[in-house]
């Protein structure tokens, strides 16, 4: 009796081993995307890019603005009441004046205008290199969890059919209880293991659906089609430097805060210079006689305003944007210096490990439980392989995972898809 009981969980073991790639459990509405694909409907319905395209806008209407000429300003007057006059509604008069900038305003508003819509866009595109490296990490971290809940998965159903089994012999007599308790006790602490592994899912595909703009109640399966064969020992560390401080849009952003308060201190100082009002004038019936014509030009005289504090500030701007250019660069210099080194540390462990170490050991575990029903080794061994065969598989998963995702991270702090 006791022979067969074993052979029967030697071949649910053996069914465990075979569908071990088979998916977990998931909704009827589940939505299989690859990569790429997830990254189309990102650009094309992610709202926080849609609410910063907007701000692009913004910015050239602005331009428009500042190339708009002052409005004329008219005016016009008629008599009401005059002392000794019998008729002072014929009194009437006429005023045009026009403002004209000076020093340069205008030029000098428009190329800050420009600048402007510069900042928007590289603003939208640090917005897009964040949120897509959020995208691909958490594409990656499903996938690889899903792995991991596979495993969890087949075991738990392998050890839960061990258990009815177990307690159908326990009952006969024909096996101890502790055997029944031990595999009830490891069959628990999997099941813990998996809901927390499982909550972990939930998040990373809750943000993940956020970027997509996916359906809350869909449960997206990242499809992957081959692993990244790329190596980051294969880029030198100096062209990864180089390729960031090209296109890093937020070291962009810094330096054009720098032209941009440099363009302004400039505007401040032209805005010193008075600006000029030109008018003519007509009255009716002026003192000097009827239908006077006249013409007269204004402007403040710079005594005491002369936009000394503007000015200041504008000096302060300057030297406060280049320290933050330099702070920028040091950062960026930093980031991809330890990410390279521990992309490097990362690849190395995962060339360390034997490609057959997995398929030896599935064969091991198999070897083991044969042992067991043959009474070599003891329960307690028999469970101690087992967890180490689980521990082993989510090893692995979890080193692949870091591997691609010390690879995303070169991508991010050098602005450059290097690693796909």
């Amino acid at each position: 009796m006791r022979s067969k009981v074993f052979i029967v969980l030697f071949l649910f073991f053996v069914l465990f081993l075979q569908k071990q790639k088979t998916a977990a459990q998931t909704p009827t509405d589940t939505l299989r995307l690859t990569l790429n694909e997830a990254q189309d409907q990102f650009v094309k319905s992610n709202l926080q890019l849609i609410a910063q395209r907007y701000n692009i806008d913004n910015a050239s209407a602005q331009v428009v603005t500042a190339r708009l000429f002052p409005n004329p300003n008219f005016s016009f007057s008629n008599g009401i009441y005059a002392s000794g006059v019998s008729n002072p509604y014929s009194e009437q008069t006429y005023g045009l004046s026009q403002l004209f900038t000076t020093a340069g305003k205008r030029n000098k508003n428009i190329q800050l205008a420009k600048l402007s819509v510069d900042q928007s866009k590289y603003q939208f595109f640090d917005l897009l290199r964040t949120l897509k490296f959020t995208l691909r990490n958490d594409f990656y971290t499903i996938y690889f969890q899903e792995r991991s809940a596979t495993v969890y998965n087949q075991e738990i159903s392998s050890l839960s059919k061990t258990l009815t089994i177990f307690k159908q012999q326990y009952a006969k007599g024909n096996i101890a209880q502790k055997e029944v308790l031990r595999i009830q006790s490891q069959l628990y602490s999997l099941q813990i293991e998996y809901s927390n592994l499982q909550k972990g899912i939930d998040t990373v595909q809750s943000e993940f659906k956020i970027l997509l703009k996916a359906s809350p109640d869909s449960y997206i399966l990242p499809v992957v089609n081959t692993q990244n064969s790329m190596a980051a020992s294969a880029v030198p560390y100096q062209k990864l430097l180089d390729s960031a401080y090209a296109n890093r849009y937020d070291l962009k952003l810094a330096k054009t805060a720098v032209d941009y308060n440099t363009l302004n201190l400039k505007l401040q100082k032209s805005a010193a210079v008075p600006d000029v009002s030109l008018s003519l004038n007509y009255d009716k019936l002026a003192a000097y006689g009827q239908n006077f014509l006249g013409a007269g030009i204004s402007f403040d005289l710079p005594f005491f305003n002369r936009n000394q504090g503007n000015i200041q500030q504008a000096r302060i701007a300057i030297d406060q944007s280049k320290v933050q250019l330099q702070s920028q660069q040091d950062q960026l210099q930093s980031d991809v210096f330890i990410n390279y080194k521990n992309a490097l540390r990362t690849e190395e462990l995962y060339n360390s490990f034997d490609p057959a170490f997995k398929d030896d050991f599935d064969k091991l575990i198999q070897q083991v439980f044969i042992n067991y029903e043959k009474r070599n080794i003891g329960m307690l061994e028999f469970i101690d392989f087992y967890d180490s065969y689980k521990t082993n598989v989510l090893q692995l998963n979890n080193l692949e995972l870091s591997r691609v995702l010390s690879l995303e991270q070169l991508n991010y702090v050098t602005g450059t898809p290097f690693f796909n």
